[in-house]
């Protein structure tokens, strides 16, 4: 008779298996599903207890009986609403993040009844997707939106309560305005009222606590964004004060580049001048083919000093913010259009970056230093491209040779360097909306895109990282511009929708160059503007941090903002690292606070580009109004539940085709492959399909479109073609 071997007993784990093996869960664990996993015995409870507590006193797990991967969020948490996407779902951020990296992204998946709108939290429970991406199910809602609600005002008739309509589409509840509230507010006025804490059967109950003016007057919509986002836009009377004492930057102690004969190139209605370039090939024996640049911009870091009212009112605004009629700008018009503005033939204090490249456009060599300089010429992007084609006006005909022509030389070989590298190259247009002076949209059109345009772009680039690489070397702080590669999240959509087209996605470690090739394959088909946007949304956020972590969309190891401090708050702070003194440098305490300035300018960027984003919408939805009744050729862009976003084909407006407009069925909403599948007719939506639609509403107030289709396109479901050939087979037998 053969004898029985005995079990081998079970191995005790190393630190990394259960390290990973927290990090690989999708809930957080105890001793008792780590001991169960491993198949570990009572004997073994005690080594298991604290080698978890070394791993606790090294940082790698958080203190707590529960263990979760690091950067990870509980399995129930308090979540804020951030946003709604153009495809329907509602993004969310943990309210107590604390890290310094960017939270991971939650979608709240669907629920009967009204969705959160933003500024809503909830108690949530969260289903991990992946390290960076989760699901989550609302166990309660815990707080509504704003308590102050823009709007324009109707007045009631007799003792009737007079009406607020919100002018945020996310404001989802009605408001009044009992008598006596109104604060002598008129018919289709713009105001903003206050909401009386209560629940009333009914409507919310308000008061009005600021007017505006006429709802319809000129410039009203970028007035709502402004409020609707909180942006500030009136400088206190001590920052007036302070920048309206400065005087203009001296020659001495700088470098003077007064005879160089550098440009400003910008868009014909720009007013401020920030930055000024120049090249020429290199002389240098051991750079054959090379070229000489110098990228000077404004010195702002001279003028606005750390803890000063300028400086904490410019933090507080983060960055300017361009609408089509109004800049609100981070600094006073004193610096932003006067002494920080690279005005020719005026002297002006500046940063120059000094930076060599090689014949296939290799940054070499590069130094800074803080300089006076007289631009020679304010050219625009049209003049400059139309003197490089050979059709020069007065002013850019004495350019041509000297200063132009080198320009472009050392362009093309920036853009070599930048082909090498294999740089996401999106092109989307950017259509501009044209305003006359009454306020009225009058026209709206895509802007040109010039190698005049891609000529700057590069410099600034070439700037960027000579600032982040000098830094760096430095050993000093450095605000990065960081973006990171796309999460699985943030792909999905995309994924589906090249599914749909037979094109396929790498399933991980996506390269720009990956994305390149996509957008190579799909150029030629009718949804290849549709690619293009999916590929924008699926980028992660670019956000400013001084933890560096690369720009996947550049192809960049290193990488910050430098060229733009009138504008940027996180361009200010580098340049107080690179060149600043004792009194205008980085102050102390610096490195400890920037991760909080991180923070903070990220997100009024994210603030900045919302309300841009919005004003946009409903400019457009303003110049839309008048064309009710008329048919468009459109996208599908986005499906959820509530129907079809589409985006027009010649504004590149955007709408709802809400469910109850799709034409002779019932459509079902097929979560997972985003697509909408007719019951009876077997007709399938998905994202990138062409088709006609005629537009039923224009809603300027909130910028919202609503479609109807014409004879749709979109395809059929297999499954109820097969149905359709058995009801064929069997009527002829």
């Amino acid at each position: 008779m053969a004898t029985q071997r005995k079990s081998k007993a079970p191995r005790f784990p190393t630190r990394d298996e259960v390290l990973e093996f927290i990090n690989d869960s999708d809930r957080p664990v105890g001793k008792r599903e780590i001991a169960r996993a491993f198949k570990l015995k009572s004997t073994d409870k005690v080594r298991l207890r604290d080698l978890l507590r070394d791993l606790k006193s090294e940082g790698l797990l958080p203190k707590g009986k529960r263990h979760r991967p690091e950067g990870s969020l509980p399995e129930v948490t308090v979540l804020e609403v951030t946003s709604l996407t153009s495809d329907g779902d509602v993004m969310a951020r943990p309210v107590s993040w604390t890290s310094a990296d960017p939270p991971p992204t939650v979608r709240l998946l669907p629920e009967r009844g009204r969705p959160p709108g933003v500024g809503d939290r909830v108690l949530a429970r969260l289903s991990r997707q992946s390290s960076r991406a989760y699901t989550a199910r609302t166990i309660k809602r815990l707080e509504s939106g704003p308590d102050r609600v823009l709007g324009i005002f109707q007045p009631g008739t007799g003792d009737g309560n007079g009406q607020l309509v919100p002018t945020n589409r996310r404001v989802r509840y009605d408001v009044a305005i009992p008598r006596g509230m109104e604060d002598g507010a008129g018919a289709n006025e713009l105001v903003e009222a206050e909401i009386i804490p209560g629940k009333p059967l009914g409507p919310r109950l308000a008061r009005i606590v600021e007017k505006y003016g006429p709802a319809t007057g000129p410039r009203s919509v970028s007035l709502i964004c402004i409020h609707s986002h909180d942006i500030p836009f009136e400088f206190p009377e001590a920052v007036l004060k302070e920048a309206d004492a400065i005087k203009p930057a001296t020659a001495e102690k700088r470098a003077d580049l007064r005879d160089l004969p550098l440009i400003t190139i910008d868009g014909a209605d720009a007013r401020d001048f920030d930055d000024a370039v120049w090249a020429a090939p290199d002389d240098a024996a051991d750079n054959a083919g090379g070229w000489q640049i110098v990228v000077a911009i404004a010195d702002v870091a001279w003028y606005v000093r750390p803890g000063k009212p300028l400086d904490q009112e410019a933090l507080k605004r983060g960055n300017s913010v361009y609408f089509p009629d109004r800049v609100v700008p981070m600094l006073p018009e004193r610096l932003s259009n006067d002494l920080c503005s690279l005005r020719p033939d005026e002297d002006r204090a500046c940063v120059a970056a000094h930076m060599r490249i090689d014949t296939h456009g290799k940054l070499i060599d590069h130094r800074f230093e803080r300089a006076i300089m007289r631009s020679v010429a304010r050219l625009t992007y049209d003049q400059v491209q139309a003197a490089r084609d050979g059709a020069p006006d007065d002013r850019t005909a004495p350019l041509v040779s000297g200063v132009i022509d080198p320009l472009y030389g050392a362009f093309e070989a920036l853009a070599a360097a930048r082909a090498a590298r294999e740089t996401l190259e999106l092109d989307l247009p950017e259509r501009k909306i044209e305003i006359n002076d009454n306020g009225d949209v009058v026209g709206i059109r895509q802007a040109p895109r010039y190698d005049s345009h891609r000529l700057i772009e590069e410099f600034m680039i070439a700037a960027n990282v000579a600032a982040a690489e000098t830094l760096e070397r430095r050993k000093k702080p450095c605000m990065y511009r960081i973006h990171e590669s796309p999460d699985v999240a943030g792909l999905e959509t995309l994924k589906v929708a090249l599914r749909d087209l037979g094109v396929g996605l790498p399933a991980s470690g996506i390269r720009p160059s990956d994305l390149n090739h996509i957008l190579n394959k799909t150029a030629a088909m009718p949804q290849a503007r549709m690619i293009h946007e999916l590929i924008l949304r699926a980028q992660s956020q670019a956000v400013y941090s001084p933890e560096n972590k690369g720009h996947f969309g550049l192809a960049l190891p290193r990488y910050a903002h430098f060229t733009s401090p009138i504008r940027r708050y996180a361009d200010l702070l580098v340049h107080r690292a690179l060149v600043g003194g004792k009194e205008d440098g980085l102050p102390a305490g610096a490195e400890g606070a920037m991760r909080d300035w991180g923070e903070t300018i990220s997100k009024t960027e994210r603030r900045a580009m919302a309300a841009e984003r919005e004003a946009g919408d409903r400019f457009m939805a303003a110049f839309m109004k008048d064309k009710v009744g008329a048919d468009f050729g459109a996208t599908v862009a986005g499906i959820t539940r509530a129907g079809l976003f589409v985006t027009l084909s010649e504004t590149g407006a955007s709408g709802l085709i809400p469910m109850s407009l799709l034409p002779n069925d019932y459509y079902r909403f097929d979560e997972k492959k985003r697509r909408l599948v007719g019951d009876k007719t077997g007709q399938v939506w998905r994202i990138g399909d062409p088709l006609n639609v005629r537009l039923r509403e224009a809603t300027p107030i909130t910028g919202g479109l609503l479609f109807e289709v014409l004879g749709g396109r979109g395809s059929r479901n297999g499954k109820n073609k097969a149905k359709s050939k058995t009801k064929r087979k069997r009527s002829k037998h």
